[in-house]
């Protein structure tokens, strides 16, 4: 899949001069293929094949035909798991050992998509509230949107085109497919085998664009939802140049939070701590960035982090032995450094790390006592730190938690039930883990930040309702 050339897979649409980019591989920044770019035109024509496609034929195709397609791709992306794994950490940077668990995920992620389209109702009410309307009957049914605009993040290249597009046709729409710049080879094989599974040309078109250039696409009337997955600053842009009626949904960062008391399993918390603060090089939006530790236990939680942390690999994400890979870009490595060493100059105390192993490689890093305010606790550092704040409470652990603009997921460790729940009370977050990494998911749970942390809550479920609209029929026999 890696090499060659990858030219747009427009219905109807020839490029008269097309332009080709290189996607490069994250590790060593060497070349793996060349994609085409949509200009203006290419974009203005899947815009207009979107409309057609789903106005003449695809609003109108039974959920168990869609359910069908979703469940072929699932299939396909099962039998070819091993080669996508490889294409994910070849274009993003993941480890292998990760990606393989990506793809599976993305299998997952469309067969749920699948069922909830099978078993989409509307609702059913009452007319025997009052007089004079006793005889009506009324009943909802949900109707697809219309043509969605997915934008896609580089850091689960795969899964989240799944959740986005997949949402998208398991609704009834159309889908234009922005993936991320870094990473869009993973969105055009997905494109590929959802066609081979039967899906209809023009019903998902991926349109690899630069993000200016998509603005001609986040403006247009003809869009009927956005589904955004990326940093904040870019999303809430987003949401002031849509079109009036253009709805939209938006997932961005945080600076995911674990309060650990002193009656925590440190046997048990450990892994699951070390795992959620540097899965996929920390650049995922839940990963634990802020550990606020009970000052009895924050000796002995540091030495054994720091032991864990420090037996983590890193190198290329396309050895199987590697577990922290490359920052997707040298710029974010040297922005990285860039925040610990401003963190340091502030009067936090690096314990590890620290130091950029090359242009492309951020090591395992540990900051202790860091300012709330220092950029790597009030802001998402989207990199393998994770800052260890001793507190003398739960309840000013809880406090420190919550002055973050970003919550999205955060947890505890503890073994008192009530602290536990008094915590999940308390916390504001959109969820909560107890005795549990900040980065747990399942694909078919809701997903979704507070504050700047986005707009909207994810998941399968939740997507697939926000692309559809209910609509009310009422009856009034003779």
């Amino acid at each position: 899949m890696t090499g060659g050339r990858f030219a747009l897979e427009l219905p109807g649409h020839t490029s008269n001069s097309p332009e080709f980019r290189e996607v490069v591989c994250p590790f060593d920044r060497k070349p793996i293929a060349e994609v085409e770019y949509a200009d203006e035109a290419a974009l203005d024509a899947a815009l207009e094949t979107a409309r057609k496609t789903q106005d003449r034929e695809w609003k109108r195709t039974p959920a168990w035909r869609r359910a069908e397609i979703l469940r072929g791709t699932a299939a396909r992306i099962r039998e070819r798991g091993e080669e996508l794994a490889l294409l994910i950490a070849s274009e993003g940077g993941k480890p292998l050992k990760d990606t393989r668990v990506e793809a599976t995920r993305a299998a997952v992620t469309l067969e749920e998509c699948a069922a909830v389209c099978e078993r989409m109702e509307g609702r059913q009410w009452s007319m025997q509230r009052a007089p004079g309307t006793e005889n009506r009957q009324a009943y909802s049914v949900r109707e697809p949107i219309g043509v969605v605009l997915a934008i896609c993040a580089f850091n689960h290249p795969l899964n989240l085109a799944c959740h986005q597009a997949g949402t998208a046709i398991a609704a009834g729409n159309t889908c234009i497919l922005k993936p991320a710049s870094s990473t869009p080879i993973s969105s055009i094989e997905l494109m590929r085998m959802m066609r081979e599974a039967g899906l209809p040309d023009g019903v998902l078109q991926v349109v690899p664009t630069p993000g200016r250039r998509a603005n001609r696409l986040v403006s247009s009337s003809k869009v009927d939802f956005i589904t955004f997955i990326g940093s904040a600053k870019v999303g809430w842009g987003i949401r002031r140049e849509i079109a009036d009626g253009t709805r939209m949904a938006a997932e961005h960062g945080g600076n995911a939070a674990s309060i650990v008391l002193s009656d925590a399993d440190l046997d048990r918390a450990l892994p699951l701590i070390t795992r959620g603060s540097y899965y996929h090089a920390g650049q995922v939006c839940v990963s634990t960035q802020r550990l606020y530790v009970e000052r009895s236990i924050e000796a002995e939680l540091i030495d054994r982090l720091t032991g864990s942390a420090r037996e983590l690999v890193c190198g290329d994400a396309r050895e199987a032995s590697t577990d922290i890979g490359p920052l997707i870009e040298p710029e974010e490595v040297r922005r990285v450094h860039e925040w610990v060493s401003e963190a340091c100059g502030e009067g936090a105390e690096l314990l590890l790390g620290g130091d950029p192993l090359s242009e492309t490689l951020y090591p395992a890093t540990i900051l202790r006592g860091a300012p709330e305010e220092a950029k790597v606790v009030a802001l998402e550092i989207f990199g393998p730190v994770v800052v260890v704040q001793a507190v003398e409470s739960l309840d000013d652990a809880i406090a420190k938690v919550n002055l973050s603009e970003f919550p999205f997921q955060s947890s505890i460790f503890t073994q008192d039930i009530d602290r536990a729940f008094h915590a999940a009370r308390e916390v504001e977050t959109a969820a909560f883990m107890i005795n549990d990494l900040t980065a747990f998911r399942v694909d078919w749970m809701p997903f979704g930040g507070r504050k700047h942390a986005g707009l909207g809550l994810g998941g399968v479920e939740n997507g697939i309702e926000d692309m559809t609209e209910e609509k009310l029929i009422v009856l009034n026999p003779r």
